[in-house]
């Protein structure tokens, strides 16, 4: 049997980092071309289709990936994490569908929502083939499936929107590029993986070892006990994606998908610092995680303190930019009539400034075992978010959105400090861990 050898930390580091930005500047891509190519209008639809869709996936995905990356003890399958991921998949499709009928929206932005959930599934399906990639270190694959994909999606995006002078056919393009990908490549990845340890990394808990370890495991207790262990991870992410999206539904709600659309545009520009925070804080993770483990509350200070001042670093430059160039800069990224929004984008770059502080508390409470905590502590981020939307946005406009999204970011940070210190108050003694 051939062995599929893991890559070094540094070269996962450099696929993962190279990955990400690919796919980064092409989903910003996307926002562009709806902007150069269309109106205002259509990039709100699409970004109605995304802030409908994304938290509903991200519960009933149950960060999955995650949980099957790091399972080293092999206590479930491949095959049990496919079959989970297809139900909740299943379910995700039929909850977006009564949502968006339940909603009322005008039949076309109805479809665009539609199509870009079917999207969001083939994407899903993927996503369980990462974990398992990601499981046998192997990252330069899922790097390979981004960079595919992005460029891809941007294409057919493009052709659609080029053609049909319509969100919807872009949307769908996105659908089949998402599916093209999932089909020709993550399969494939995935059954190289197998071929390793046919079986995943232990024993299956439901069937016999004769079935395809492709085929996805239907046994309820083991489905159920993995759901178990997995719901509070989905939750958090359920808030983490609600949190950003709130201010989208009360924009469109008082204000129409046309200013929906501007403030997407503005707001998409978080992502550029958002990839250096993401590729420095899966770096220092397990590092940060080593040190609390071992009881050396110094190292673990030390390496917190010099990531929140990195993320504050690259929060100030951004307002700086916006500072200064940013009517240039929304000018020629997208058209004039968003540069008008200028203030605007300074304060959208003040809540991400503070969000990549909050971001890097974040690993340092995931690197400390603290995850329960965060469920009443996203409850609370998210809560402020909806309650500040409710009351800025009919008064204040476009502001009062970044407004609401300045102060669920201090809320988030402000709460994160707290565990932190908590966390160093009751570091371990070496050799234990808090959980």
């Amino acid at each position: 049997m051939q062995q599929i050898k893991p890559l070094t930390l540094r070269r996962n580091f450099s696929w993962t980092f190279t990955g990400n930005l690919v796919y980064a500047a092409s989903q910003w891509g996307m926002l562009v071309v709806l902007a150069k190519l269309g109106s205002p209008e259509m990039v709100g639809q699409f970004t109605l289709g995304l802030a409908v869709t994304a938290p509903v996936i991200m519960l009933t995905n149950l960060q999955l990936r995650g949980i099957q990356a790091t399972d080293a003890k092999g206590d479930y399958v491949f095959s049990d994490y496919l079959g989970l991921r297809l139900i909740g998949t299943g379910l995700a499709l039929l909850i977006i569908a009564g949502i968006t009928l339940k909603a009322g929206y005008r039949w076309e932005t109805s479809l665009v929502i539609l199509a870009i959930a079917l999207a969001k599934a083939f994407e899903s399906i993927s996503d369980v083939f990462y974990g398992l990639i990601q499981q046998h270190e192997r990252m330069d694959r899922i790097a390979i499936s981004m960079m595919i994909k992005g460029p891809l999606s941007l294409l057919l995006l493009s052709i659609g929107v080029y053609l049909t002078k319509t969100v919807l056919w872009g949307s769908i393009g996105l659908a089949v590029a998402w599916a093209i990908v999932l089909l020709s490549y993550d399969i494939h990845s995935g059954a190289l993986m197998l071929k390793t340890s046919p079986w995943g990394t232990g024993e299956p808990k439901s069937s016999s070892t004769s079935q395809n370890p492709l085929h996805p495991h239907w046994h309820l207790k083991t489905l159920g006990q993995l759901t178990w262990l997995a719901l509070p991870l989905g939750l958090v992410m359920m808030l983490i994606s609600l949190n950003s999206n709130i201010p989208r539904y009360f924009i469109e709600s008082y204000l129409g998908e046309r200013e929906l659309g501007i403030f997407a545009a503005l707001a998409y520009l978080m992502v550029a610092g958002n990839i250096v925070i993401s590729a420095l804080g899966l770096s220092a993770s397990p590092r940060l995680a080593k040190y609390y483990a071992a009881g050396n509350s110094t190292a673990f200070r030390t390496l917190a303190i010099k990531l929140v001042g990195m993320g504050a670093a690259i929060g100030v430059v951004a307002v700086l930019v916006a500072l200064v160039a940013g009517r240039e800069l929304l000018t020629i990224v997208y058209r004039p009539e968003y540069a008008q929004h200028k203030d605007l984008f300074v304060l959208v770059m003040v809540a991400a400034a503070i969000g990549y502080v909050a971001s890097f508390l974040g690993y340092g409470m995931t690197a400390a075992r603290y995850f329960l905590i965060q469920i009443p502590l996203f409850t609370a981020v998210t809560g402020t978010s909806a309650i500040a939307s409710l009351w800025l946005i009919p008064s204040l406009g476009l502001q009062g959105a970044a407004l609401a999204l300045i102060l669920a970011a201090i809320v988030q940070t402000v709460f994160s400090l707290g565990v932190i210190f908590h966390a160093l108050h009751k570091i371990p003694k070496s050799g234990e861990m808090e959980i």
